[in-house]
């Protein structure tokens, strides 16, 4: 089976993020904000998401007009 180097590279990185933390996800993410509060910008942005225009008008069968079916 053919193994993803990059793939493989996170995988490692988790596990050792993990080892140093003691397996604690409270501890993983303590460290982040940390890192994101002195580094002066955000480790993670997510862009805002554009909901796409609905093409016509929904019709009398529409879920949009009849939320309880």
């Amino acid at each position: 089976m053919w193994k993803d180097p990059i793939v493989n590279e996170v995988r490692r990185i988790r596990e050792e993020l993990s080892e140093q933390h003691n397996f604690d996800v409270g501890s993983i993410f303590a460290e982040i904000r940390k890192k994101q509060a002195t580094s002066g910008k955000r480790i993670v942005c997510r862009e805002k998401q554009v909901k796409a225009e609905q093409d016509a008008p929904p019709n009398r069968y529409s879920a949009a007009l009849h939320s309880g079916r």
